[in-house]
């Protein structure tokens, strides 16, 4: 049975049983109702709810997810269960999220161990608490913390539970005290239905609003959310249920919620790619770094947080100096932030060494280069690493872009060469791309995943390719960018038309913030400038007015004392005279024309990225983009957002470009294929996984 009945006493005792998480499917909601009705026939005097093993209910069962709601509706079955004339308690044991905190609030009394985790992450999958959360939350902990818990979806520990007051008691033990608590106190006891509408707050919904408007853009769960917390302090509970029922229906069938759905099992996939390849040996507990600079520095620091003793080697005593430093600096940011405690911050620092040279390097499980994106100089530093480690240390080199598999040549043993990409700050991106080179063994893989999953880091595997799969694309939005310069846009044009679009941040404001020089660097190494469609504006802004972006307070903008964006006349006339020498008439774009241009472009790099094998399944690109570039999670990543343009019409969209301009567009072979057999890109992802 999926919900187990006992008795003890007068005590009904109602434990959810459904390994390893307790979700609630359809099984599980009809065993609850089931077992309410049976205590209540056996005449039990309090009915408590539990859950098997460490966890209360995780929440949903991720197999409904998609299909239209299935009876008995949770909705139903927790008014059954406050409206029950015996006192209920909820025995919080572990992890209670979504409908499981849900179910929690439909008791009167709640217990929780003190390692319970208790949360409503409904919004972040693109709906809102269908069963009261939105409701009978506000009347325990008022609007304010209700906001905070349901807008961000983030779970509290059971010790702010209390204190706000969303649990009664902690307890290592819940069940047993739920059975030991006195009747006189259950009695007087009053769950959320029987407690007055909360105080009206209306700056605490302003503030939440603004808070959506900045950091959530364009995700429509997140006001909506708002407006039912905000309603529950004005509306009867019976109105305040159905009109969150009603939006939790609408949302439920939203293409937000089905994107962000996909994104949500991607990453549950991303998560037990490891189990493909062979379990390491031992766990990576000691590593080498080489570079103490931001990029080495941030992965020393992201090792370290994973407790792992981090050495890293910089080229002399003054480079060393700088580079503990800098390590210094985090470890204090951490504190500032409340990332870690003063105790923490002290037993990471001690994991943390700087050293000059490669003489007397401690064993290490792993060592990493993150150094300057120079062929000779990485291939120098991995030739001092061979040499000064044991032969089964893993060697991984941070490369953006440079060939993996040329990196391997001169080593002896390629056979334990890979990419591990991270990206900038290494410590805060979720994203690690583990390049695969034609050598690296499957045990060589098995454990730079097992790495992702200490550090808690979003693997995506990739080929060999120039930028992999990220930054390849990158490439391509950013050339797709440029050339709408030379027909007619601007730099804030473009910008604006894809923050609409959803993505973090423009390709300009982005370039500016990372630095046109390491830009500039790219394209002379690439040899971009022989390319037919190079628009050369990066070299003349770098060679001619040494504008590098930011941190020169010029770039494609300029920069003032308060570090704003402003549009550059210098600019503008440079890229007025780029579109002179090209021969080009200039003409207005829409902001939806901008976005069509670039994100077409970016789709079509991603199906060749496919078709080469550089990524096994179009849902490593969704992760890459989504976790690594600021493509907007609501949108389910760039192959889920092709899908959702439909095969017929993106196949007229490419043959009219390519109609326009045939030496820049083609339609992709592989959404040529896709179409002409009924299939989508999502169907490749399917296939991958039943392989």
């Amino acid at each position: 049975m999926s919900v187990d009945l006992n008795l003890s006493g007068g005590a009904a005792i109602l434990t959810f049983d459904n390994a390893p998480l307790n979700l609630l499917s359809a099984e599980v909601r009809a065993g609850l109702m089931r077992g309410m009705d049976a205590a209540m026939a056996q005449g039990a005097t309090r009915l408590i709810v539990t859950g098997a093993g460490n966890t209360f209910v995780a929440g949903a069962d991720a197999r409904e997810f998609g299909l239209p709601p299935i009876e008995p509706h949770l909705n139903d079955v927790l008014l059954h269960l406050a409206g029950l004339a015996i006192p209920t308690i909820a025995a919080i044991n572990g992890a209670a999220l979504g409908g499981g905190l849900e179910i929690a609030l439909a008791c009167r009394y709640r217990i929780a161990a003190p390692g319970a985790q208790l949360g409503l992450p409904e919004v972040v999958l693109g709906i809102v608490p269908g069963a009261g959360g939105t409701q009978r939350l506000p009347r325990l902990i008022g609007v304010k913390a209700a906001l905070d818990m349901i807008v961000t979806g983030k779970a509290i520990a059971a010790g702010k539970a209390l204190s706000l007051g969303l649990v009664d008691k902690l307890a290592d033990n819940p069940l047993a005290v739920a059975l030991a608590i006195d009747d006189a106190l259950l009695a007087a006891a009053r769950g959320p239905d029987e407690q007055p509408a909360p105080q009206v707050d209306e700056d605490a919904v302003a503030a939440m609003l603004a808070h959506a408007k900045r950091r959530l853009t364009g995700q429509i769960a997140p006001p909506i959310a708002v407006g039912l917390v905000a309603a529950s302090a004005t509306l009867p509970l019976a109105e305040g249920l159905a009109r969150e029922r009603a939006a939790f229906l609408d949302l439920r069938a939203s293409a937000q919620a089905r994107a962000l759905r996909h994104v949500f099992f991607t990453e549950r996939a991303a998560g037990n790619r490891g189990r493909d390849y062979p379990r390491p040996a031992r766990d990576i507990a000691t590593a080498i770094v080489v570079g103490g600079g931001n990029m080495g520095a941030s992965i020393a620091y992201a090792f370290a947080t994973g407790g792992i003793a981090v050495t890293i080697v910089e080229r002399d005593a003054t480079a060393a100096g700088r580079a503990e430093d800098n390590l210094r600096k985090l470890v204090d940011q951490g504190v500032a932030r409340g990332t870690l405690s003063a105790i923490d911050g002290e037993a990471v620092h001690g994991r943390l060494t700087t050293v000059a040279g490669y003489d007397n390097l401690p064993p290490a499980d792993l060592a990493i280069e993150a150094a300057f994106e120079d062929f000779d100089v990485k291939r120098a530093i991995f030739a001092e690493l061979e040499a000064a480690l044991p032969p089964e240390t893993i060697l991984a080199t941070n490369t953006s872009y440079l060939d993996v598999n040329r990196l391997a040549d001169d080593l002896k043993n390629p056979t334990r060469f890979l990419g591990l990409h991270f990206f900038s700050p290494a410590h805060v991106m979720k994203l690690l791309e583990i390049v695969k080179g034609e050598r690296t063994s499957p045990e060589t893989l098995g454990a730079g995943f097992a790495l992702a999953r200490r550090l808690g880091k979003v693997p995506v595997l990739s080929g060999v390719c120039d930028g992999f799969i990220g930054n390849r694309i990158l490439t391509r939005y950013r050339q797709e960018a440029n050339l709408l310069l030379v027909e007619g846009a601007l730099p804030a044009e473009i910008d604006a038309a894809m923050q609409g679009f959803g993505m973090a941040m423009g390709p300009y404001e982005a370039q500016d913030m990372s630095g046109l020089d390491i830009a500039y660097a790219n394209i002379r190494r690439q040899n971009a400038g022989a390319t037919p469609r190079h628009v050369p504006l990066v070299e003349r802004l770098v060679e001619d007015h040494k504008r590098l972006g930011r941190k020169t307070g010029a770039g494609w903008y300029d920069y003032g004392a308060e570090g704003k964006p402003v549009v550059s006349a210098l600019v503008t006339e440079e890229i007025h005279r780029v579109s002179a020498e090209a021969g080009k008439t200039r003409r207005s774009f829409t902001a939806e024309g901008i976005v069509e241009r670039i994100t077409l472009a970016m789709i079509a790099e991603a199906c060749a990225i496919l078709d080469e094998g550089i990524a096994e399944r179009p849902q490593d690109i969704d992760l890459a983009l989504v976790h690594g570039y600021g493509f907007p999670r609501w949108r389910g990543g760039l192959m889920h957002h092709a899908d959702s343009l439909g095969a017929k019409d993106l196949l007229a969209r490419y043959a009219a470009l390519a109609t326009a301009d045939p030496q820049g567009w083609a339609v992709p072979p592989l959404l040529a294929r896709l179409a002409a057999k009924g299939l989508t890109l999502d169907s490749l992802n399917a296939a991958k996984a039943n392989a």
